[in-house]
């Protein structure tokens, strides 16, 4: 399991704000004026790094980071809307966790579905499996999938546990985040046009509801810890945050895509010499038939990486 942070060090970073906010592009346009002015240490302007990847690969990018030691954080786009896809996996399963599962019984039951569950619900890796789809799976197992997978079929099972797409909004809101919805099933919900107003989160709101679910206290431990495996175990982000941090940080983390080229990960990185740092990449282009750009989330992970490893005052583990 990924090392724990003092809980009251986690919390203080996430109640009022993080402290030294490093600030790239605000709202809508390219990063320009005094906010993009703000210099990161030593000399570092993530700003100018993030502003640069956005001209090179033709998207809008968000980004909140935030490292919980210090509360310091970097954010590029952070308030924007972005289309959520597959990082309400993470919200869904924890709903679970909290609200349904009060003493196992509910993740050891096993649910069956059909072929037609699963052609509705497109990219299904696990479910689709003949053995998985023959016995069925306990709704423990499809959290699992969910998230380590980005299985629809499963994220869509536990969805009608919970009472459907509301019910994550309704768990968002629950943990003090006001931004977050989700209002349609998959496959649906990751068209992703640009004006789109449901169906999405911003960098910022993400990144701090996964820091409460893993780090903080929205969850008993033993889920918290439950969670965290299952972020940890993620297949999906190889050539995203996986790709562009370094190998010595255990990452747990949760990938999202769509139409518009959206392409997401957020997630938590337990650096060997510091505090957990909170990241959130999100990532959108003008065309629909734009493919996912990997090179973008890795790129931008890396600049967050070198900003939070050159740091003064860098928290000691």
């Amino acid at each position: 399991m990924p090392m724990r942070p003092a809980r009251r060090t986690v919390l203080a970073a996430l109640g009022a704000g993080a402290g030294a906010v490093i600030t790239a592009a605000s709202s809508g346009s390219a990063a320009t004026g005094p906010a993009a002015r703000a210099a990161g240490p030593a000399g570092h302007r993530p700003s100018r790094v993030l502003a640069a990847l956005e001209r090179e690969h033709g998207a809008r990018l968000g980004v909140y980071a935030l490292d919980t030691g210090t509360g310091r954080a970097v954010t590029h786009r952070a308030d924007e809307l972005f289309p959520m896809c597959s990082l309400f996996k993470t919200l869904a399963a924890a709903a679970v966790l909290r609200d349904l599962d009060h003493d196992g019984s509910i993740l050891a039951r096993r649910i069956h579905y059909t072929q037609e569950d699963i052609n509705r619900s497109g990219y299904s890796k696990w479910t689709e499996r003949a053995e998985n789809l023959a016995n069925g799976l306990t709704i423990g197992e499809l959290c699992r999938a969910g998230i380590t997978y980005s299985d629809n079929t499963a994220a869509n099972l536990l969805l009608r546990e919970l009472g459907g797409p509301a019910a994550v909004t309704r768990f968002a809101r629950s943990l003090g985040d006001r931004v977050t919805r989700l209002d349609r099933w998959e496959p649906d919900l990751n068209s992703a046009e640009p004006d789109r107003v449901t169906d999405v989160t911003t960098p910022r709101a993400i990144a701090r509801t996964y820091a409460r679910l893993v780090l903080g206290n929205a969850l008993d431990r033993p889920d918290r810890e439950l969670l965290a495996e299952w972020l940890c175990a993620n297949t999906t982000s190889d050539e995203r945050f996986r790709k562009g941090l370094p190998t010595e940080w255990r990452l747990g983390d949760k990938t999202g895509g769509g139409s518009y080229g959206t392409n997401n990960d957020v997630g938590v990185a337990w650096r060997p010499d510091g505090a957990p740092l909170v990241l959130a990449v999100l990532t959108t282009k003008p065309e629909k038939d734009a493919g996912a750009d990997d090179d973008l989330v890795a790129q931008a992970a890396t600049a967050l990486a070198e900003v939070f490893t050159t740091s003064p005052g860098h928290a000691a583990g």
